[in-house]
């Protein structure tokens, strides 16, 4: 498999679920901005969205869309990685905490990283990021572990990546206890480290 990724975005997600599975794969880095990978290739012709993940699997095929990938890498590993039986209710709470991590966390996040952000909308941004933040602090309340039958999964490297945005935007994650132990409990697993030290985010 290859994985498409942009250091520290939310491709780091299913980087650290390719250790986690102990996938044999490769990766490429993409300047979104400039539309290439690092060897030359128009992305667009990988991705026609132009963004990341993207992810080539063993059989020559392109998915994108981050949940998509990473919800296919847990249904296709589910001996290394948490996979509920669809049509139960912990697949449901699996999938609903990816889709509170795409739309509504990685959304809020959008003013804050974006170019030509006012003043004014990333301040708004701050504070809405700071409502999700809020809930997450409430779901861990109960001293779980991770987010879904108290297991590592799909859902807890995706929400780990994007509550660690938190450390480039001067977001303070001590306003939030639980959540910043939960953080910090993920970052310390071996797939993040690993998938950091290839991003060059940690040595």
């Amino acid at each position: 498999m290859k994985l498409y990724y942009k250091p520290g975005a939310c491709s780091l997600a299913s980087h650290i679920m390719l250790y986690e599975i102990g996938a044999d794969f490769e990766i490429e880095a993409v300047d979104t901005v400039a539309g290439q990978t690092e060897r030359g290739q128009n992305y667009r012709d990988i991705n026609a969205n132009g963004y990341v993940p993207s992810l080539e699997t063993d059989g020559g095929e392109h998915l994108s869309e981050g949940v998509a990938i990473l919800q296919f890498l847990a249904d296709s590993n589910p001996e290394r990685a948490y996979s509920p039986a669809p049509g139960s209710v912990e697949r449901a709470r699996l999938q609903q905490f990816l889709n509170f991590a795409a739309a509504e966390l990685h959304k809020a996040w959008g003013p804050l990283f974006a170019d030509g952000s006012s003043d004014a909308e990333k301040q708004a941004a701050q504070t809405k990021v700071a409502t999700k933040l809020d809930y997450l602090e409430t779901v861990l309340a109960d001293d779980r572990d991770f987010l879904v039958g108290n297991q590592f999964s799909v859902a807890d490297a995706y929400v780990f990546v994007l509550v660690n945005w938190a450390n480039f935007k001067a977001i303070d994650l001590a306003t939030w206890p639980k959540l910043a132990a939960y953080t910090a409990r993920i970052a310390n697993r071996p797939s993040t480290k690993s998938a950091f030290v290839a991003e060059g985010l940690a040595q």
